[in-house]
């Protein structure tokens, strides 16, 4: 990913985006706006915004991921989700420069029974998947623009709201939490993220990829791991799905396949390695 122009990293200040900006930095001049100069929530405004800053790449780190939430806001996720991402995606075609944006595992339906390939159709079982797949319909749609979508499933990091911290700091003030044993998936590292994607980009990757860790786990053995390696004293019990209702469905199945990836920049490194890593660095 060569430039003379800046990259544009939008959602700088999230999981994700922290993760990019120290290697964006290594790399020249990087923009990284604040919400209020190129809002989400406003679509009609991100193509001005965005010809403005003339940017040599544009990656997209920011979404509506507030699953739950999602199921009473169906209008307000997909505008951040998908109104904003065709925006993106004109806005790329305006300026020629690459589009890097960020998909989920949820636009899956979760019964399957061997890893979704990226090419696999869509069949999201609640609102957050319905407006990421709409989001995918956009890009698909838009012409004469160079994009690269990632789908990953899991993220955490050692900030921000996630799994990861929440789960750590669960185990240090009660004796013991249940968590569901019955949904299958891989942990994602925002900073092995942030830079397989990267590796992606470099290569002139475009269309739909996959990028997680490693492995698969259920969310039990997860949780299990990072009590092991935080040493919290707190106990990590199995539930089911059923024994723990959320508003949103979430998918029993959602391993993301990465065997194109890989071919293409390598094997990714293993869950439980890269949670290592992180354990040792949460913030508190």
């Amino acid at each position: 990913m060569a430039q003379s122009s800046p990259i544009l990293l939008i959602g700088a200040t999230g999981m994700l985006g922290r993760a990019f900006v120290p290697l964006l930095r290594e790399r020249g001049e990087l923009l990284t706006p604040r919400r209020d100069a190129i809002d989400l929530t406003s679509p009609s405004s991100i193509r001005a915004a965005v010809r403005s800053m003339r940017p040599a790449v544009i990656i997209n780190c920011a979404a509506w991921t507030d699953v739950d939430g999602a199921e009473a806001n169906e209008a307000a996720a997909t505008v951040v989700n998908a109104d904003s991402v065709r925006e993106l995606a004109l806005a790329a075609s305006d300026t020629g420069a690459p589009l890097l944006t960020f998909g989920t595992d949820y636009v899956f339906s979760g019964v399957a029974t061997s890893p979704y390939r990226a090419d696999e159709p869509r069949a999201p079982l609640n609102a957050y998947g319905r407006s990421k797949a709409r989001g995918e319909e956009h890009l698909e749609s838009t012409r004469d623009c160079q994009w690269l979508h990632i789908r990953t499933s899991w993220l955490y990091a050692p900030w921000g709201k996630n799994f990861v911290r929440t789960i750590a700091g669960l185990l240090r003030t009660k004796p013991s939490i249940s968590v569901v044993h019955d949904q299958r998936g891989r942990p994602t590292s925002s900073e092995h993220l942030a830079q397989t994607s990267l590796a992606l980009l470099d290569k002139g990757a475009t269309g739909h990829w996959h990028a997680t860790d490693g492995g698969e786990c259920t969310w039990f053995e997860f949780a299990q791991e990072i009590g092991r390696l935080t040493g919290a004293p707190g106990l990590v019990n199995p539930c089911t799905s059923e024994q723990f209702p959320r508003p949103a469905k979430r998918p029993a199945y959602s391993v993301l396949d990465l065997s194109r990836t890989e071919a293409m920049i390598g094997a990714r490194e293993d869950w439980k390695t890269n949670l290592a890593r992180v354990a040792s660095r949460l913030e508190a």
